[in-house]
């Protein structure tokens, strides 16, 4: 690692959401262009940033940064930068020359000690002076957080999250009680937190260290794509966690489930234990898919088969059966699954729908989980396609996963389509279910054998086998794709059977390449 000093003099980029900055560093020597996360840092403040050179492809070298220390200015220039960034009301670019002209060196000393001599500029008021010192003092404290929150592993793309959420006591109260950076942060190391708060005098059996214990088990196993758990299997890990008897563990639940932070479901003479988030998400996924498919058929087109054979000679294709029937259950229904392997004609499908529903004027939405599975379907449809995010006007999701009654704009569109599915996780789904209109039918495709989601749950999975979603699976492989060996052996492998080898069949594409490794880790060696 690196370590370089300089004044922030200009920003080229800047999230709002997670403060993730491109910005221009002035040195002694040179200007260079750094990257990485700076929450509560403005231009015109100088800092030490601990880092590496990297090259970018495009823009070339850049200092990404791993840690940050905000400094002191050590020069009138620096000092007069500072204050006139506009992060103090009331001081300008002509007040923050004029109070440095005044002071010279001992401007922060005035700020922070002697606030009544700001009156000696004109313009400033004893109350607006004690103001413009409360202000200065209250702007230099916040970057202290981000020191702080090392301690605890906490990085400095969250200790945004930790300032908007606690304020300027923010360090008294961590200091009190560490474990509510665990309710705070997604995946924050428990170890770490629960340490501080040993060391600090918290017992081991303490209600809060229990209560956080078993929140961030539960918030772990959202990790591997769970959305809850076994009540034993949470004990056991809970148990081993922290080091206490089980008896601790019940109480706590209990108290849990009475403050609305968990949820316990009873299934099959089992219990299972959710953050009461992760419940709500599901169950407004459920209600709401329920309440689309109840809802009157507004967008149905009559004379459907009629329509259907005009729409593939529009599209030159001949569709099969089960490619019909899938299209057939689209305009039958609200909500329709269309789920195959790969090779199985889905996209030849989706052309078909936007060509059909197009045609009498209705508004087809093509929208994918990932920016390259929009791009996909963008090109195989001819159609613009955007990504979930994208067409919701949500930022990252993993920033407000508790808020699943989030307001979210609806969608303006008669047919909405979405590919790739499987890797659609609760809370992405449930944002998209609260963004459409009664009446808008929604189309979900994909291959449950495919990629799964990346955050809990398995969305498209368990809604097929709930039995409420008008379901074509589709078996066929069709001609163009069924020459390739890759959309063969997938379809081997979902069925159990052996790949087809190189040598075999000369007809088919060498586009598959079975290498057998006995040991994995000597090879990635």
């Amino acid at each position: 690692m690196e370590e370089i000093e300089g004044q922030i003099i200009e920003f080229i980029y800047q999230n709002e959401l997670n403060s993730y900055t491109i910005a221009i560093l002035e040195t002694n020597e040179d200007e260079i262009t750094v990257t990485g996360y700076l929450p509560f840092i403005n231009v015109g403040d100088t800092l030490k940033l601990v880092g590496k050179y990297v090259i970018h492809q495009e823009y070339g070298e850049q200092f990404k940064i791993e840690t940050f220390e905000k400094l002191m200015p050590k020069t009138l220039d620096a000092i007069e930068r500072y204050l006139a960034n506009g992060t103090i009301k009331g001081i300008g670019p002509a007040t923050a020359k004029k109070i440095v002209a005044t002071f010279g060196e001992d401007t922060i000393s005035i700020f922070k000690l002697e606030p009544e001599k700001l009156t000696q500029i004109k313009g400033i008021t004893e109350e607006k002076a004690k103001e413009m010192s409360r202000e200065f003092i209250e702007n230099w404290e916040l970057w202290q957080i981000v020191g702080f929150l090392e301690k605890f592993g906490v990085g400095v793309s969250s200790a945004k999250k930790v300032y908007k959420e606690l304020g300027n006591s923010s360090i008294e109260e961590i200091e009190a009680n560490p474990y509510l950076l665990v309710d705070i942060i997604q995946n924050v190391d428990f170890r770490k937190i629960d340490k501080m708060a040993l060391d600090i005098g918290i017992s081991a059996d303490n209600s809060k260290r229990v209560k956080s214990g078993i929140k961030y088990a539960l918030g772990k196993i959202s990790i591997n794509g769970h959305s809850c758990v076994l009540k034993q299997n949470l004990e056991k890990y809970v148990t081993e966690l922290l080091g206490i008897d089980t008896g601790f563990i019940e109480d706590s639940l209990i108290e849990l489930k009475v403050k609305d932070e968990i949820y316990i479901e009873n299934r099959d003479e089992e219990q299972w234990i959710y953050l009461k988030y992760f419940y709500d998400a599901e169950v407004n996924i459920a209600k709401k898919i329920i309440l689309m498919n109840e809802a009157k058929n507004i967008k149905k087109i009559s004379s459907f088969k009629k329509e259907l054979e005009k729409a593939q000679k529009n599209i030159d294709i001949e569709l099969s059966e089960k490619q019909k029937e899938a299209i057939k259950q689209v305009n039958e229904n609200n909500v329709t699954i269309i789920t195959g392997g790969p090779g199985t004609g889905k996209t030849t499908i989706i052309k078909t729908i936007i060509d059909l529903y197009q045609t009498h004027g209705k508004k087809v939405v093509l929208c994918a989980p990932t920016g390259r599975a929009a791009k996909r379907i963008t090109e195989t449809t001819g159609q613009e396609a955007k990504t979930l995010h994208r067409l919701l006007e949500i930022g990252k999701i993993e920033d407000d996963v508790k808020n699943v009654n989030y307001d979210v704009s609806p969608v303006d569109a008669d047919v909405i389509v979405i590919d790739e599915t499987s890797m659609v996780d609760i809370f992405l789904m449930n944002y998209l279910v609260r963004g459409i209109y009664q009446g808008t039918k929604l189309v979900l495709v994909g291959d449950v054998d495919q990629l799964p989601s990346v955050g809990p749950g398995n969305v498209l999975k368990d809604i097929i086998e709930s039995g409420q979603v008008q379901t074509t699976h589709l078996d066929e492989i069709f001609r163009q794709a069924a020459t390739s060996k890759i959309t063969l052996n997938a379809h081997k492998v979902n069925e159990g059977q052996n790949f087809i080898k190189p040598q075999d069949s000369s007809d088919l594409k060498q586009d598959f390449f079975y290498i057998n490794e006995s040991n994995r880790r000597k090879n990635a060696k």
